[in-house]
């Protein structure tokens, strides 16, 4: 890829410390991200969240939404007291990449989601425990943003993912796939097995997870993925 892809890749955020948030802590909100756009996408805060919660933005597969797809690993969110933040594509059926061959409208909205977080939408959270996911067309790009942008995101957290792009490595975060072996939209041969061990032999810790079934997200694979995380990140 070239610079220009490179360039693009890059989100402008960075993290920071956790910080009070204003208001309080506001355990068990569900609100969209109100960016004054059609498309815009959820924020979940679970009951049991505490301050300085861990953050997961997690992405959707094609023809999603953020709401519709993040029932994926609500359970373990629940579970786990992490914050879930769900943007929806710029695109009607899918992320820029896989939609445009580039990156662009996505990656700019994405630093907009971020910077409302811990902006406007006022929510205390550890953004040095953030971490980036997604199901299918949404574990693709999770893999290509999170490579791209190691330095920002921790973690990786990607089930039934399609392929792997990466236009600049930068960083170093920890990596989870998960793939079905029966699954018939991305199978698994082409898929996961084929770049998981890339993943490693280029130095990257991955934890990998087949499991009997197709294209799903079973509940117990979502909570061991973020049961792994958090494990790891002091959670």
């Amino acid at each position: 890829m070239t610079l220009e892809d490179r360039e693009q890749a890059r989100l402008r955020f960075r993290r920071r410390p956790a910080s009070p948030s204003q208001r309080g802590f506001d355990a068990g909100r569900e609100e969209p991200l109100g960016l004054g756009v059609e498309r815009d996408g959820l924020l979940y805060v679970p009951d049991g969240a505490e301050p300085g919660a861990p953050v997961l933005i997690f992405l959707h597969g094609a023809t999603g939404t953020g709401r519709r797809h993040l029932r994926a690993v609500l359970a373990a969110a629940d579970r786990y007291g992490v914050v879930l933040v769900a943007p929806d594509s710029r695109h009607p059926t899918t992320w820029d990449l896989i939609a445009e061959r580039r990156f662009g409208p996505d990656v700019a909205f994405l630093d907009q989601v971020l910077d409302a977080l811990v902006g406007p939408l006022d929510v205390d959270v550890d953004t040095s425990r953030l971490a980036v996911g997604g199901v299918s067309d949404g574990a693709s790009y999770a893999l290509a943003l999170g490579l791209s942008n190691g330095d920002i995101f921790s973690t990786v957290l990607a089930f039934s993912p399609g392929f792997l792009v990466v236009p600049e490595a930068i960083g170093r975060p920890r990596i989870f796939v998960s793939h079905g072996t029966a699954d018939a939209i991305l199978p698994i041969d082409a898929c996961s097995r084929s770049f998981v061990p890339v993943l490693r032999q280029a130095g990257y810790d991955v934890e990998y997870h087949e499991f009997d079934g197709g294209h799903s997200v079973p509940p117990p694979v979502s909570d061991a993925g973020l049961r792994w995380w958090l494990g790891a990140d002091g959670g």
